[in-house]
């Protein structure tokens, strides 16, 4: 599902913009939300996102916003990195409504396009970062006579231990490999796929549809067992049933299929993407001998 926008590069002296600059400076938070209305044409506005995931909308852009990305979660914390050595990978998806501003990653004083005045529809930039670096976007205005319907508005997400089967658009090293989007887990990885998923879901495939848009198959799932989830993705729709929405990768073929399966995942921008999803009876039998041998990483309720 790659569809590789590349950047491009542009060589800005920028210690010297922002001291030329009269630079003001949001609070920390997770979001930020502004006008440039209130900014001097030759403004940059100093913005500091402190977590993991959250989201920036500014109305009618006017000079420029430098935005820090430096959550106060520890490098290690769960969805952050397994380890101090770990890289963290940044995902970008501009809304709908994307006007008025180009978007730009600051990496060593060379910005990077990441999102045009007029972005590609659906489309998600990713790229990496090394331990203890604070990676910063750069989002400059561009001109137009007539600034009262632009809105430069975009989500971010910040993850260390992704899995390597979702796929996006990459800026970047993309730490969201494609080659094993498709790929069917290993012994290890579905037991490991039940304690670091974001969602962990028993069910039925009831249909597969297509996202053109983001070149995904919709796959529509009848739980019957929902061990764990991040978010409410799964509605319940009978007193023992849910049901929900699973995406992945159209090229992979996913189709409907009979049996129970065990589907695992992490949630993208508020959409669930397919990890690990065995046959459930397949998956029983790894985990009682991984269970057997005191090797399970953790523990799922089979009863």
């Amino acid at each position: 599902m790659r569809m590789v926008e590349f950047g491009v590069f542009v060589w800005i002296p920028l210690v010297a913009v922002v001291h030329a600059a009269r630079a003001s400076y949001s609070a920390d938070q997770c979001s930020w939300m502004g006008s440039g209305l209130s900014q001097m044409q030759d403004s940059v506005e100093q913005v500091w996102l402190r977590c993991a995931e959250g989201s920036v909308e500014w109305l009618y852009p006017a000079g420029a916003l430098r935005l820090t990305l430096s959550p106060r979660l520890p490098w290690a914390a769960p969805g952050l990195g397994r380890a101090s050595g770990s890289p963290m990978s940044v995902c970008i998806k501009a809304e709908p409504q994307w006007g008025g501003a180009q978007l730009y990653l600051e990496r060593e004083g060379i910005l990077d396009l990441l999102v045009s005045d007029t972005p590609s529809p659906a489309h998600v930039h990713c790229f990496s970062v090394t331990p203890g670096e604070k990676p910063a976007l750069f989002m400059q205005a561009t001109p137009h006579q007539d600034i009262s319907r632009r809105i430069a508005a975009f989500r971010y997400e910040l993850r260390g231990d992704w899995t390597a089967r979702l796929s996006v658009n990459s800026a970047d090293a993309d730490p969201v490999s494609s080659e094993g989007a498709c790929r069917p887990c290993n012994d290890t990885e579905m037991l490991m796929a039940v304690c670091a998923s974001d969602f962990v879901v028993r069910g039925n495939i009831r249909a597969v549809e297509t996202d053109s848009a983001l070149q995904a198959a919709v796959v529509r799932v009848t739980a019957t067992r929902v061990y764990r989830e991040k978010f409410a993705l799964f509605s319940r729709n009978g007193r023992l049933m849910h049901s929900g929405e699973i995406r992945t990768p159209l090229r992979c073929g996913v189709r409907t299929g009979s049996g129970s399966f065990l589907f695992t995942g992490r949630i993208h921008f508020g959409e669930a993407w397919l990890g690990c999803a065995p046959r459930y009876k397949d998956f029983l039998r790894v985990y009682e001998q991984a269970k057997l041998e005191l090797q399970i990483p953790c523990t799922l309720d089979t009863h």
